[in-house]
């Protein structure tokens, strides 16, 4: 006997269209991030930028030195990326000539140009476009299909053997090793003036702080800027506190979170735990707790970190929602939400937590031991 043939609900005429639309937009979205890649390599951004802030398509390719018989198809990378919000353009009113503008999007990656609060992320969008990341990604599919005893393994570190931002990973590909560190530094010190503009509060009392994985101390030196009086030590790995600047302006420790934090009145996590997983970012977090005071005498840690929600709007959920693909694809950790991050906070042995503010898709915690 042949089986039932199982039925469907058929879309109204407008639906189908519409869902064909939507099956276009989602399917090809890669296309905009090479868009967006090749932007970036061919450093449109900045040449807008030394052109004076607005280009014409002959002006860019002037500038670029593209061969002429590659400009219409400039013009069309260019539409995309308009359309997305990359640039901007509008067309002179005595020409008639369509201008190219930067956005702010497009103006943080600029390259080249040395300004406190100007932090260019070039190389955060060639790392998560590398063809390593993308490869990855192409086989989640499979990753998911395979019976792995835990602690599970990022997609990435099972295709590669190595983990990402590990002293193996440029043993796998040199130059993806430097792209993302490179990458991870321009992501992690974004905002950082507009934090201490906006989050001040957190910081005035403060007599001593650690900023755990702090780097080069580019956010420690903000803060020691705005807040000549308070002591920052920077704790990082030996292989980064060796590259850090020595001049006294911040004490760098070269040390392991997992086991030691130097102890102060307070303790920075700025974008470190959405790293790790549950189980070791409540071995950080007890780390943290040790090395600091109690609430009453000004203990706390301040954490800086996305909290998922919709509350923000559709299109900073969906960036919180990408970024917590990126984390799970290439880490083992994520980005979590508000009751996820108490669950890990209550098991680290802290009594309270608030959130200070959220700034974009990002907020600030302080949590109290």
């Amino acid at each position: 006997m042949a089986a039932q043939a199982e039925t469907i609900e058929v879309p109204s005429d407008a639906e189908l269209l519409q869902a064909q639309a939507d099956l276009w937009r989602h399917s090809l979205y890669y296309l905009t991030s090479m868009a967006l890649r090749c932007a970036v390599e061919l450093e449109i951004p900045t040449a807008i930028h030394r052109l004076g802030g607005v280009a014409s398509l002959p002006d860019l390719m002037a500038a670029l030195s593209l061969p002429s018989v590659k400009m219409p198809f400039l013009g069309r990378v260019m539409r995309v990326l308009i359309n997305s919000g990359v640039f901007a353009a509008d067309n002179d009113c005595e020409s008639g000539v369509e201008l190219y503008r930067l956005t702010p999007l497009s103006r943080v990656l600029v390259h080249g140009v040395v300004a406190d609060e100007h932090h260019s992320q070039k190389y955060f969008v060639l790392g998560v476009t590398s063809p390593h990341y993308t490869e990855v990604a192409l086989g989640l599919a499979n990753w998911f299909k395979k019976d792995i005893e835990p602690p599970v393994p990022s997609p990435f570190e099972e295709k590669f053997g190595v983990p990402l931002f590990d002293e193996k990973t440029a043993l796998l590909d040199e130059e993806l090793d430097s792209v993302s560190n490179q990458g991870l530094a321009a992501h992690d010190n974004l905002g950082i003036a507009t934090i201490l503009r906006e989050c001040g509060d957190i910081f005035k009392g403060l007599e001593s702080l650690t900023d755990c994985c702090g780097g080069d101390g580019t956010t420690a030196r903000a803060l020691v800027k705005a807040y000549p009086h308070i002591k920052c030590t920077v704790l990082d790995l030996p292989k980064v506190i060796d590259k850090a600047p020595t001049d006294g302006v911040i004490n760098y420790i070269a040390g392991d979170l997992f086991h030691t934090v130097p102890p102060s009145q307070a303790v920075m996590l700025k974008l470190v735990l959405h790293f790790w997983s549950d189980e070791d970012c409540v071995k950080i977090l007890a780390q943290c707790r040790k090395a600091i005071p109690p609430r009453e005498e000004g203990g706390k840690v301040i954490i800086i970190e996305i909290v998922v929600g919709p509350s923000l709007g559709p299109v900073m959920f969906e960036a919180q929602l990408l970024m917590d693909m990126l984390m799970m694809v290439n880490t083992r950790g994520g980005q979590r939400d508000e009751n996820h991050w108490s669950e890990l906070f209550k098991k680290a042995g802290f009594t309270d937590y608030k959130i200070v503010k959220k700034l974009g898709a990002r907020s600030v915690i302080e949590v109290y031991p």
